[in-house]
């Protein structure tokens, strides 16, 4: 063990506090993401009296699906108004704040090298879940509290940074969505279009798991366009040979500035606006719309992230246990455009909101980045 290592369970303890003169009602659970969010499960008729009350400053986490997911759902609650947890979760609470600060143990788990040590202390279920007694001997730097304290600042003014941008991007789209509406809401049926005719949908060439490489040209699956779509970094990035990329790009072309991509597998309707780049996607999950009359691509892809959209996708979709979105139903797929004036009006409107949107995910990549550079000299 390194000199300023010390094992995880002097430092933190179990706390089981429940919810027996029923406080709250409010129940959360844990996402992969490491934050708290509305639980998922039906508590109609449970005795809420059982579950664990949850006050700022502990954590709580989820210790059943560590196999499955190869992450610790673990969070710190920092709201001043309590609220409950399963009873299933462990919750803890340091030990003594004058030698470990809860805000840098908030950072340690959120280290991807945590996660992968909490896979490896997997039992042998089906999900894998992970003990207390295990997770009180993983090994964490303790240097001293100031230097805790000034890491720790350092990642807030960069995370509420992040938020920040997050926001100013939530209103930009908000504001795309208002006009887009305003003008669809004018056209009626007669400005109806299908879309492959308006432009042209394909898949990409097969590309098989042996083809993968530790670096070269990224491959993306729907995941990754979905993280892509909202600025977020790409932790586990896959790639394949560049000169694999330019072997297909010479025969068949690869996705353009302006194309779009909209997943069809699994979470369906999540589009991407490709910007000026090079990456590679795997087909079957993911349909490419390309060659566009001018400035419809900018049309289309707001379209698609409409409700409208989105409704229209639940009556053409196939399969019952797996939905799936196919290149011959979007196709089919109606849309009202409008008289060329109009068109490039609009367009001019949301070219300058998309890259101002544009502008602000490059900073945001550029920040997860600092945070990512951050948490990675936590072990030195």
């Amino acid at each position: 063990m390194k000199s300023n290592y010390d094992i995880l369970g002097n430092h933190i303890r179990l706390i089981d506090t429940r919810n027996r003169e029923s406080i709250t009602d409010r129940v959360l659970g844990i996402n992969i993401d490491k934050f708290f969010m509305p639980s998922v499960a039906n508590v109609i008729g449970t005795d809420l009296s059982k579950y664990k009350l949850i006050t700022k400053g502990k954590f709580a986490c989820n210790p059943m699906h560590v196999g499955r997911d190869e992450r610790l759902p673990v969070a710190l609650y920092d709201e001043e108004e309590p609220a409950i947890v399963s009873p299933a979760y462990f919750m803890f609470e340091v030990v003594d704040n004058s030698i470990l600060n809860e805000d840098y143990l908030m950072m340690w788990f959120r280290r991807p090298e945590f996660d992968r040590i909490c896979w490896l202390h997997t039992d042998g279920s089906v999900r894998g879940g992970i003990t207390w007694d295990d997770i009180c001997r993983l090994e964490l730097p303790i240097p001293p509290i100031e230097k805790q304290l000034e890491i720790v600042n350092s990642y807030k003014a960069i995370t509420e940074r992040i938020a920040l941008k997050k926001k100013i991007n939530d209103n930009l789209a908000m504001t795309l969505s208002t006009l887009f509406l305003e003008l669809y809401s004018q056209l009626n049926d007669e400005n109806n279009r299908q879309f492959d005719e308006i432009c042209t949908l394909a898949s990409s060439k097969r590309v098989f798991a042996n083809d993968y490489a530790a670096c070269g040209v990224p491959f993306y699956r729907g995941k990754e366009i979905t993280l892509k779509q909202s600025g977020q970094p790409i932790t586990e990035p896959l790639f394949i040979e560049t000169s694999h990329f330019e072997d297909i790009k010479n025969k068949y072309g690869v996705p353009m500035k302006g194309d779009i991509l909209i997943t069809a597998v699994g979470t369906i309707g999540n589009s991407y606006l490709v910007q000026n780049e090079e990456f590679y996607f795997k087909d079957g999950n993911i349909i490419w719309l390309k060659n566009f009359s001018h400035g419809l691509n900018y049309y289309v892809y707001d379209f698609m992230q409409t409700s409208i959209f989105k409704q229209l996708l639940e009556g053409i979709c196939i399969g019952s246990t797996q939905t799936a979105l196919t290149i011959v139903a979007l196709s089919k797929l109606l849309i009202k455009i409008p008289d060329t004036y109009t068109l490039e009006t609009y367009v001019n409107r949301s070219c300058t909101i998309h890259n101002q949107i544009e502008y602000n995910n490059k900073e945001l990549l550029y920040l997860h980045s600092l945070n990512n550079i951050l948490l990675s000299k936590l072990s030195r």
